[in-house]
C-alpha cells in the first residue's frame, strides 16, 4: 500500500503521483505527530509517550511589515522596453480566438459527478514542472480518467474543437486555472453539465469556454461520448437570455448559462485576456 497523509483536501485518485495511492486527510497535529513517530499517531498521546505538549501559538498584536522590499511597478512605457528572456520550458500564453457564432463539435468525454480539477489537470512532480508551458502541460489533461483524451482532442481541434459532458459539481477542488487553459488549448469549446463548482465555472469563462447546465437533467442520459453537439446564433442567444438551444443527433435540448452581462462579453471575446486587451481604455 502507498499511504500518505495530507492536511488539505487533495485526496483524489493519483494525487500523490501513482494511481494506486491511498491519501488520508488528517489534521496538522496528526500529520506532525505521525512524522515524528513514523506511523499514524493520535497527537493526544504524545504527552504520555514522550512528555511532549503542544506548542502555544500567539498572534502578535501588530504584524511586522518590511516595506523596504516593496517596489512600485514600472510605467507602461518602461514596461514596453523590457525584453523578456524565456527559458526553454517557458512558453507564451497561447492566443485564443473569439467564441464563434456557431459550431458543431463532438463530445469527447462524458464524466459523472464531482469531477475535480485534479482529475482534469493533474498535479505532481511529473506535471508541475510544465506549468509555464501550456502546450506541454496539456498532454496530461484528463490523463487519470482517459489516457486517450489528449490525442483525440488534438485531432478534433483541427475540426473546430470538442465538448465535454458531466454531472453535478463539475470542477470541484483546487482553483487552478490550468484546468481551463490546457483543455482550451486542446480545443475545448463547450462544457455541458448538471452543475458547476463556482470557481471552475469562472475559470472556464476567463478562457473562452462556454459553460452550460442542463435545463432538464434527464438530457444527460441521452448524450453519449462520440455524439455531437451543435449551436447556431450563439452570440444572440447568450445576449437575449439564459437559454441556449443545442442540437444533437437530429434532436435538440436546452442548456442554461448563469452568466452576467459582463461575463457574456468576456466569453464572446475569447476570454478575459483578449477582453481586457480590447477594453484597455
Amino acid at each position: 500500500d502507498r499511504i500518505s497523509l495530507r492536511t488539505v483536501p487533495r485526496n483524489f485518485p493519483g494525487r500523490s503521483g501513482t494511481k494506486e495511492d491511498k491519501v488520508h486527510l488528517v489534521s496538522p497535529e496528526t500529520a506532525a505527530a505521525s512524522a515524528l513517530t513514523g506511523e499514524i499517531t493520535d497527537p493526544r498521546t504524545l504527552e504520555a509517550r514522550f512528555g511532549m505538549s503542544p506548542p502555544e501559538v500567539r498572534v502578535p498584536a501588530e504584524p511586522i511589515l518590511n516595506t523596504h522590499m516593496l517596489q512600485a511597478p514600472p510605467s507602461p512605457e518602461e514596461s514596453a522596453r523590457v525584453e523578456l528572456v524565456r527559458g526553454p520550458n517557458i512558453k507564451p500564453l497561447p492566443d485564443f480566438e473569439a467564441l464563434p457564432e456557431s459550431f458543431e463539435v463532438p463530445i469527447l468525454l462524458k464524466v459523472g459527478d464531482n469531477v475535480s480539477t485534479d482529475e482534469i489537470m493533474p498535479a505532481g512532480t511529473r506535471v508541475l514542472p510544465f506549468r509555464s508551458n501550456i502546450p506541454k502541460i496539456s498532454e496530461f489533461v484528463y490523463d487519470m480518467v482517459d489516457e486517450t483524451y489528449y490525442d483525440r482532442a488534438l485531432a478534433a481541434r483541427e475540426g473546430g474543437g470538442h465538448a465535454i459532458v458531466g454531472g453535478d459539481n463539475y470542477g470541484q477542488g483546487s482553483s487552478r486555472e490550468h484546468a481551463a487553459i490546457a483543455p482550451r488549448f486542446l480545443g475545448l469549446r463547450l462544457v455541458l453539465v448538471k452543475g458547476f463548482a463556482r470557481i471552475h465555472h469562472q475559470n472556464l469563462v476567463n478562457f473562452g469556454i462556454l459553460p452550460l447546465t442542463f435545463d432538464s437533467p434527464e438530457d444527460f442520459e441521452a448524450l453519449e461520448q462520440g455524439s455531437t453537439l451543435s449551436v447556431d446564433d450563439l452570440h444572440g442567444q447568450l445576449r437575449r437570455g439564459d437559454e441556449v438551444k443545442l442540437g444533437h443527433g437530429g434532436g435538440s435540448l436546452t442548456g442554461r448559462h448563469h452568466l452576467s452581462p459582463r461575463q457574456v462579453e468576456v466569453l464572446l471575446a475569447g476570454g478575459i485576456i483578449p477582453w481586457v486587451r480590447d477594453h484597455g481604455d
